[in-house]
């Protein structure tokens, strides 16, 4: 069934995304890298609430997302109605344990090189793949 869901893009002031890799036991993707944060929507929750909550939940970071647009997913993880998010943050990240076991802020060539080499959710690199096109901050 398809559901709700939220992907916030973390970037700092100097531009670099906040890229990482999620725990082995994930249910989906498990041990795979990620170039956002996110998860699905509570039932009745807003997309503004979602991106804020998982985004202090997965990364700890306490700020308000930018939203940018709705993105429909369809592949191998599932089918989505997500909403797209960014947000610039130079504050301290603090992972949740049972989500996230590594992470870095790494500019976009760095991004690029390792999307090429590295498994990444799949969704989120397609909603990602369309930020850049339609919102990235030159």
């Amino acid at each position: 069934l398809r559901h709700r869901c939220t992907y916030v893009f973390v970037l700092n002031r100097a531009g670099d995304l906040y890229v990482h890799r999620r725990t082995d036991t994930k249910d989906v993707y498990p041990g795979f890298y990620d170039v956002g944060a996110g998860g699905v929507n509570s039932a009745g929750e807003s997309f503004e609430a979602c991106a804020r909550r998982e985004l202090e939940e997965e990364l700890g970071v306490s700020a308000e997302p930018t939203f940018r647009f709705l993105h429909r997913y369809e592949g191998p993880s599932g089918r989505v109605w997500g909403g797209a998010f960014d947000v610039v943050w130079d504050g301290p990240i603090v992972w949740q344990p049972s989500e996230v076991v590594w992470g870095a802020f790494i500019p976009f060539d760095g991004v690029d090189a390792m999307i090429a080499r590295e498994p990444f959710c799949l969704d989120g690199l397609e909603v990602f793949r369309r930020w850049r096109r339609e919102v990235q901050p030159s």
